[in-house]
């Protein structure tokens, strides 16, 4: 950590990673981004007036923004946890958020565009960015986080509370509408004192879920105070809220606090990357948590994941089960494999833990023979912690998603293509196993998982150099999914209910959220789970060029165009332009195909094609930020 003057600790580079994979949460310091302090406070002051006017705020009306999102400093950091060439999905609160009076429940941000459902990875695939134009004070309403929470979390799949996106860790508390109530301001019940001193009910009932969950080293932390410039990079993982402010409410309107929040997915893994033992603190400098008497429940899961922001390989077996004898080996198996089943949500750290212990026990065959027994237990929460450690096996564990994906049970088959994904190598007999669940499946979800896993599996094949002539079916399956896929109306308007109560359908069994419109009349409250994951995973593969692409380039360039021109969902409009401003820029070849000069030449004019574009993406796509002033504010 470095100091800061009446601050928090910044996370120093050196201990990026290390910090990510156990913390889950990283703070930047405004000085390590490597560009002007002019950039925050012409952000602060362009929104200071738009808060003032109640107009939009959006990166193309306020584009300095976009310099945040080139720094370099911020790119390196970002670069060193996901990859190059990072992605910023798009249309999805990428925008500004101002604290007040109210106090957010605990929850996991959904883990897919605007209320959707994806899986969520523990491997460093999608973490969130946020940027603090302006100081933060403690009594600001700072951003509340539970570190160390992003590698637990509770059932969802047949869990109504948790069937929209966001988990949550005290869903009683929307249910009750304590959302909706002024923890301070005007309209506050509560005494001053009470609100300065954090002994409101509201604060008590925020406290009691974090300590309630019963997990280990979980403790709220606000973050504050911070200089203006400064950003936090969380795990998607991580339990998060908004917090409510303390400080004079007559203040607030010449003093705001804004944020701005942008998810940021990974597209390329590390080739040829180098990793090392590495020794967990005692303490925490940055939250003040005692780090002395944690298990190895969790710094195993740390370890896994350490090792593969570094390398994106499992590491080798444990020092303490490479040692054992085959008895001894088998005997731990067993305990494991208890532990395994653990229940109660307050076990998950448990279950987990032993799944990655199994992982790393020495012997692939006995972890396989555990965790795929595991995989097939009634329980979610079993299944869940199962999936993780055979995914922590690596590509040993392909014959096991494999017969996964022919269960009769939809959660299997689900896991087992989210396992190929995360640790699969790209081969005939996988890739034909995703691109048939991929058509045929019956469950929406399913579907989705697989379309989402077929960038995981290009990505890898690049990085490994494995696979890679299988790219453009991978591609052609893709293609051929947006063809058939359709959008329906989001869950909360079909159904007439806020998306935290939505339920699912005949025709889904996956959330297909809220959406939003712009104002315009092109766009309609539609999503399609299936074809935003198909969408999401094209811009991975799209990330390394052309070449790789075969004969599909042009149908696939063909059927973007046509999803920007006629589509009705604009989250996915966003990602078919991220896509192709991708293949217009990044990784060009030297014999450029003439589809490619083609699609560089008429970009601008791809771009009017919709009438509102995601800057923050295009810009992280490659795009020249100068190209916003052909364009009107607020598109």
């Amino acid at each position: 950590m470095s100091d800061t003057p009446n601050g928090v600790p910044y996370t120093t580079l050196d201990r990026l990673i290390q910090d990510f994979a156990s913390r889950g949460l990283v703070l930047l310091s405004p000085e390590s981004l490597d560009i002007s302090p002019d950039v925050h406070q012409r952000v602060y002051e362009k929104e200071l007036a738009a808060y003032r006017d109640k107009k939009p705020v959006t990166p193309s009306s306020i584009p300095a923004v976009l310099e945040v999102l080139n720094a370099p400093g911020l790119v390196d950091a970002c670069n060193k946890l996901v990859g190059e060439n990072w992605a910023i999905v798009p249309f999805t609160h990428n925008a500004s958020f101002t604290s007040g009076p109210r106090d957010q429940h605990w929850h996991k941000d959904d883990n897919g565009p605007y209320n959707g459902r994806k899986q969520r990875h523990h491997q460093s695939v999608q973490l969130e960015m946020l940027y603090y134009p302006q100081d933060v004070r403690e009594n600001m309403g700072p951003t509340a986080t539970i570190p160390y929470s992003q590698y637990w979390t509770y059932n969802h799949e047949e869990n109504h509370d948790n069937f929209a996106g966001a988990d949550h860790l005290d869903f009683n508390y929307q249910l009750s509408g304590l959302e909706r109530q002024h923890v301070s301001g005007p309209d506050s019940e509560y005494s001053v004192e009470d609100i300065v001193n954090r002994n409101t009910a509201h604060d008590v009932r925020m406290r009691d879920a974090v300590t309630d969950t019963g997990w280990p080293l979980v403790k709220q932390f606000e973050a504050a105070p911070l200089r203006a410039g400064s950003v936090l990079l969380y795990s998607h993982n991580t339990f998060h809220r908004g917090n409510h402010r303390r400080d004079d409410w007559r203040t607030w309107p010449d003093n705001p606090r804004f944020m701005w929040r942008f998810w940021i997915y990974r597209t390329s893994d590390v080739v040829d990357g180098i990793a090392f033992p590495v020794s967990w603190p005692t303490d925490d400098e940055l939250t003040g948590i005692d780090l002395s008497n944690v298990s190895d429940d969790v710094t195993e899961v740390w370890r896994y994941n350490d090792h593969w922001i570094r390398t994106t390989d499992a590491p080798p077996p444990r020092d303490t089960a490479a040692k054992l004898s085959p008895e001894a080996r088998q005997t731990e198996a067993e305990a494991l494999f208890d532990q395994l089943h653990a229940k109660g949500d307050d076990a998950e750290p448990q279950r987990v833990g032993a799944a990655y212990k199994l992982a790393s026990i020495g012997d692939t065959a006995v972890s396989t023979e555990y965790l795929e027994r595991a995989l097939y237990t009634d329980r979610e929460s079993v299944r869940r912690a199962a999936t993780y450690g055979l995914i922590a096996v690596g590509s040993d564990a392909t014959d096991v998603f494999l017969e996964a994906t022919r269960s009769s049970a939809k959660w299997v088959r689900k896991a087992g293509v989210y396992g190929f994904g995360d640790a699969s190598p790209l081969t005939e007999e996988v890739l034909s196993a995703v691109t048939g669940l991929l058509s045929k499946d019956q469950s929406v979800y399913v579907r989705s998982v697989a379309a989402g896993s077929l960038g995981c599996l290009v990505r890898r094949a690049v990085a490994t150099g494995e696979g890679t002539d299988l790219i453009p079916r991978c591609v052609e399956a893709l293609i051929k999914s947006l063809k058939i896929e359709e959008n329906r109306p989001t869950m909360d308007s079909a159904q007439n209910r806020s998306i935290k109560f939505a339920r699912p359908t005949d025709d889904s069994d996956v959330c297909e959220g809220g959406s939003v419109t712009f104002g315009q009349d092109r766009f309609q409250k539609v999503r399609s789970a299936v074809r935003e994951n198909a969408l999401w995973s094209a811009v991975i593969i799209c990330s390394h060029g052309a070449n790789l692409l075969g004969d599909t380039l042009e149908p696939l360039i063909g059927i973007l165009r046509d999803i920007v021109r006629t589509d009705q969902n604009v989250i996915s409009v966003g990602f078919a332009l991220d896509t192709l401003t991708r293949l217009a820029t990044i990784k060009q070849p030297e014999n450029q195909p003439p589809e490619i000069a083609s699609l560089s030449n008429n970009l601008t004019e791809i771009l009017g094609e919709s009438p509102v574009r995601a800057w923050e993406s295009l810009v992280r796509a490659g795009l020249d930020p100068t190209v916003l002033t052909q364009f009107s504010p607020q598109t």
